[in-house]
């Protein structure tokens, strides 16, 4: 057995999402598990939604294997035992610390719309927007796939071991068949449309015609065929030859075909720029920049840098502050976030000292407000308020490896299973939704996050990785969960830098999310008294999700080596050697 392993199987159940019809998976609470220090100190180590996924990331790291070479193999079991959250057809960022220069690098991976698309693809021939599980299933809600392409991209520049080598695992898997995880069981048997479509019913129909359960086995000879092809051929595997026109003539299908050609696929390509990184109390985090979700943690870390928020560990006023810091980040990513590459993104005067500042003086310092406007950033726009509806179908990992250098990936499918519709074994993802569907305001005032041709939609993906002042290693972590990821990387990174809680602890803590008047949370979680405290503060805690549960993974520094942590919400574990 490794040294370590946090993180244990949980109860689950099924919600129906707040905001949109589809439903959400979310797994309730399970015991935390307590740390022991191991008996030799552990300098490797993998977190991740599902043990066989972590499995096969050891086993790179063992054989001499990069973090990002056990992120690519990572990657490819998460596809398959993951598939409502995870795709060889979706997207991700990727976040990567280089130790022996301290340098953080971020790696953009996210899906982006066809030359085809149009700003109004998503409004219905009466002008309104198109049924939500109507959009996701159609062939218009899938983006390019860049997942894939921006791993081989890493993996290029920070690989030790050869990228044919990297997908044994998953490969094995596939053909030899593994036992159903419970989420992707429950996610099978749901009512969301894209579980019921004719792809989806095929594959997780058993021979009785019955639904696959947890622990049953699945066989998916085709993703071990694609994945010999990615093996052999790299991206092109998928963004060229057969399986790049089994994806156009898919998403071409009806009822609303999409316009994906070959010549979009083809033309696609990641990215790889310097990550942002802002202080945060004796430390640095760093996340990717937009669109990812990155700049709106690093602006709700800001503000509670104003605050007194380290000292008042998970008490009252410690959440009052972190809920009122939530409301305000909301706002402003709402309203300002998209991608750089087609507007202006404010994100300097968004992260401004003085702008923080100004931010933080709006919250109340024993009762909460009306909901917080949007502030007005140096480098802000006219924009519209925006009415993105982000659906959850995520996942998350960390990987330290052997030389110390780290990844901290979040990659997706967009909403459960995707669009439903199925190419080589996988699913495609169903990224377009995360467009605004209303581009524009009656006045004529844009959207950030409008759909246009070749643009990748705005993400709250915000995969972090903490150093300290000297550019020493400290922490990574991030988290799944549709639009609720920012709150729940932030109350992560709170619990570890700010309360100084055990990685596994703060991942443990309750989820709280504040959005306009509304404050989603898990009431239960909470220290005797708290809750009542907080609706004293005008703070009113619902049971109600805000996007996907949570599904935080982190690893952090320790004098006695590294420590790790997985959602007990999840199936996840952190195991090391």
């Amino acid at each position: 057995m490794d040294g370590y392993q946090a993180g244990s199987l949980p109860s689950v159940s099924v919600v129906k999402r707040l905001s949109v019809t589809v439903l959400a998976v979310l797994l309730a609470s399970g015991p935390t598990a307590a740390w022991t220090r191991p008996a030799k100190p552990i300098r490797v180590m993998v977190a991740a939604a599902e043990p066989d996924a972590v499995d096969a990331g050891l086993s790179v790291l063992r054989r001499g294997g990069s973090a990002v070479d056990a992120a690519v193999a990572i990657q490819a079991v998460l596809g398959l035992e993951e598939p409502q959250s995870s795709s060889l057809g979706g997207g991700s960022f990727l976040t990567y610390y280089d130790a022996q220069t301290r340098k953080v690098f971020a790696y953009n991976g996210r899906e982006k719309a066809p030359m085809g698309a149009t700003p109004g693809m998503f409004l219905g021939p009466d002008g309104r927007a198109l049924p939500r599980p109507v959009a996701m299933t159609s062939g218009r809600s899938a983006g390019v796939p860049g997942a894939i392409a921006m791993l081989h991209m890493a993996q290029k520049d920070r690989g030790k071991l050869p990228w044919a080598s990297l997908f044994v695992d998953a490969e094995r898997l596939a053909e030899r068949g593994f036992a159903a995880p419970r989420r992707m069981a429950l996610a099978a048997n749901s009512n969301a449309a894209q579980a019921r479509t004719p792809d989806a019913t095929a594959y997780f129909t058993k021979p009785d015609g019955t639904r696959i359960k947890p622990g049953d086995t699945v066989r998916n000879p085709a993703y071990a065929a694609t994945l010999r092809k990615i093996a052999a051929e790299g991206p092109k595997a998928l963004l060229e030859g057969p399986i790049a026109q089994a994806i156009v003539d898919k998403l071409q299908e009806g009822p609303i075909p999409g316009t994906m050609t070959l010549a979009d696929l083809a033309a696609y390509k990641p990215n790889m720029t310097a990550a942002t990184c802002r202080p945060f109390r004796i430390y640095v985090v760093c996340v990717p920049p937009a669109p990812s979700g990155g700049p709106a943690v690093l602006e709700g870390l800001g503000i509670l840098a104003n605050t007194a928020i380290a000292d008042h560990p998970n008490d009252a006023q410690g959440w009052y502050l972190f809920s009122q810091a939530s409301r305000l980040m909301y706002a402003d990513r709402d309203r300002y976030m998209g991608d750089p590459d087609f507007i202006d993104v404010p994100t300097e005067g968004l992260l401004d000292p003085a702008y923080l500042a100004e931010r933080a003086r709006l919250i109340a310092p024993d009762r909460a407000g009306p909901p917080p406007e949007p502030g007005k950033p140096r480098g802000a726009g006219v924009r519209a308020p925006d009415r993105t509806l982000e659906p959850g179908g995520t996942t998350h990992f960390v990987v330290v490896d052997a030389a110390g250098n780290v990844v901290s990936m979040t990659t997706t499918v967009e909403s459960i299973f995707g669009d439903g519709r199925m190419v080589g074994g996988f699913f495609l993802n169903n990224q377009l939704t995360d467009f605004s569907f209303e581009p524009q305001e009656p006045d004529g005032a844009p959207a950030a996050n409008a759909v246009a041709p070749g643009k990748r939609p705005r993400s709250s993906m915000a995969p972090a990785i903490v150093l300290d002042r000297q550019g020493r290693f400290v922490a990574a972590m991030g988290s799944p969960g549709g639009p609720s990821i920012l709150a729940f990387n932030l109350k992560a990174l709170v619990g570890v830098l700010a309360w100084k809680l055990p990685v596994q602890q703060a991942i443990a803590l309750p989820n709280l999310i504040g959005v306009g008047d509304f404050y989603a949370s898990e009431p239960a979680k909470y220290p005797p008294g708290v809750v009542d405290q907080l609706a004293a503060k005008g703070v009113k805690l619902t049971g109600g999700p805000f996007g996907e549960g949570s599904g935080l993974t982190g690893i952090e520094v320790t004098p006695h080596g590294l420590r790790g942590g997985a959602d007990p919400r999840r199936e996840g574990v952190a195991k090391g050697y």
